[in-house]
């Protein structure tokens, strides 16, 4: 149990190291919240990501910076976590409403599990997630009506539910586009440089520049008029 005094606002925030959870983060440290952030070491293709989180979370001055090991390599469903090709040049086709092959079936579900866990613990009474659904790779458990059910799943599935003080499951950037977010998180002063979002980098770090993330994100700086740091192979 953390010995933060009594009357602190306190969040557990997801840090995956992209754009979404940075900003996330920074936001929740703007309204002034205790941040605990959790990233997972989920058995994913690459450590990037990760190490961008560490950044991040060095950043914003969290309390805490928990890096959770948990095998989702050993169950598969995902190039993500196994060794597939991942999609390149589709830009077309991301967000059209097929499920790709980047999906980690119910990852949000596992992740947020163990944060609300994380957070009755801490005696925190906020988990934030970076989830959006406009201008997204098409993921299901990215969607406003999975983070009500999980809500919902929370007030009746935890100590602090049943006694009436349930734990807030916070999605703040689920109605945003990626270049509002963008734009969001340069007010807010997060450092996009150290943000991860390739699915494929090579072993330098270097962005692909052709996976359905890398180019989403392109396509959203471009759109928010703010100079991508990202270093892509093809620079």
């Amino acid at each position: 149990m953390s010995s933060l005094p009594a009357g602190d606002k306190r969040a557990v925030v997801l840090l995956s190291g992209g754009i979404d959870s940075a900003t996330v983060l920074w936001l929740a440290k703007s309204r002034g919240y205790v941040l605990f952030a959790m990233t997972f070491d989920y058995g994913q293709r690459h450590r990037m990501e990760i190490e961008s989180a560490a950044k991040i979370a060095k950043s914003a001055e969290v309390q805490e910076h928990l890096v959770f090991s948990l095998g989702m390599h050993l169950i598969g469903g995902s190039v993500l976590t196994g060794t597939g090709e991942v999609p390149k040049d589709r830009l077309d086709g991301v967000g059209g409403g097929e499920i790709p092959v980047t999906y980690v079936p119910a990852r949000n579900t596992v992740f947020l599990s163990i944060a609300l866990s994380w957070a009755e613990v801490l005696g925190a009474g906020y988990v934030f997630i970076g989830a959006h659904a406009v201008d997204y790779s098409g993921y299901p458990d990215c969607r406003p009506e999975y983070i009500q059910a999980f809500q919902s799943m929370a007030d009746l599935a935890t100590r602090r539910g049943v006694e009436g003080d349930p734990i807030k499951i916070e999605a703040p950037l689920i109605d945003m586009n990626k270049s509002e977010i963008i734009k969001l998180g340069a007010v807010l002063g997060a450092d996009f440089s150290i943000t991860t979002s390739c699915y494929d980098p090579d072993d330098s770090g270097k962005a692909c520049g052709r996976c359905d993330s890398c180019l989403i994100r392109k396509r959203a700086f471009g759109h928010s008029g703010i100079e991508d740091p990202t270093v892509y192979l093809e620079q």
